[in-house]
């Protein structure tokens, strides 16, 4: 079966997610390849992809869910029957059931996943005192996608035809190596904290004397939860915590401090491995 284009659709405030979507895009070797980035608000109001196309779909985990975001601005894409390599990307905790959840929304689109991957990229909460999957996903981990992408590519034109494209069950992939006492710790000290009372920001604080008013996070964040001339004030309704602001201030004047940031990075020091299936 022959493959004339690739669309990557991607959300990621942080970027970890599109750099695994780009270089899994790179290990297919397809020439004509198309960017969606639906991080910030765009119009791809019914955009139908074509028959000879590709998909590459990834997106972040917050809270073992696929974003709700990347979600919403996915549904205004439709496929039919068009093969898609899904991944998803989580800070090193878990993706839980993340990845069969975009495998069953991209089929109600029109898209059958051909194969998928879970992927680890920098929690959205890491900081310089707390890391967290710091620097992922790193060379390593882009070269490990990059494979994954040569190994689809090579499915691909094994098949006589797209009915011979076989699809994949999402919930045969191998799960990564969970040490059971850090994970029973992280347990403890989350029931503590809520049993407690304790509760996290709602929006990034913003140090004043450190801010220029600059823009960058006005640019990046992917809800307008942030005004030019107004960015060291976020609306809290529009914030999904996805921290893109924090990440990307040149002067560091943004900062997201949850107790949850020790937590993990406590109790998730071991790092995890990528793993795919197709």
């Amino acid at each position: 079966m022959t493959i004339t284009e690739v669309h990557l659709i991607t959300f990621s405030p942080t970027h970890t997610s599109r750099k695994v979507g780009e270089a899994i895009t790179r290990g297919l070797g397809i020439k004509d390849v198309f960017i969606e980035d639906l991080t910030q608000p765009c119009d791809i109001h019914n955009k139908e992809l074509p028959a000879n196309a590709l998909a590459v779909i990834t997106a972040p985990v917050y809270g073992g869910h696929v974003a709700p975001l990347a979600l919403q601005r996915m549904k205004e894409i439709r496929a039919n029957h068009t093969p898609a390599i899904i991944a998803v990307v989580y800070g090193n905790r878990a993706y839980e059931h993340a990845l069969q959840e975009l495998d069953t929304f991209i089929g109600s689109l029109g898209f059958q996943a051909i194969a998928g991957g879970t992927f680890i990229g920098e929690h959205s909460y890491s900081n310089k005192n707390h890391p967290i999957a710091e620097g992922r996903p790193d060379e390593e981990d882009l070269a490990y996608a990059e494979i994954f992408g040569q190994k689809v590519r090579t499915k691909i034109e094994k098949a006589a035809d797209r009915d011979h494209l076989y699809g994949i069950d999402v919930k045969r992939i191998q799960r990564p190596h969970q040490p059971f006492f850090p994970l029973l710790r992280f347990l403890h000290r989350v029931t503590k904290f809520r049993k407690s009372g304790g509760t996290i920001p709602r929006t990034p604080q913003v140090d004043e004397r450190l801010c220029t008013h600059c823009g960058a996070c006005v640019k990046h964040c992917p809800t307008g939860a942030i005004t030019k001339g107004n960015e060291c004030n976020t609306h809290a309704e529009r914030c999904i915590r996805c921290c893109a602001c924090v990440k990307i201030c040149p002067q560091k004047a943004r900062t997201f401090d949850t107790p949850f940031s020790a937590m993990l990075s406590d109790c998730f020091q071991r790092p995890k491995e990528n793993r795919i299936i197709l």
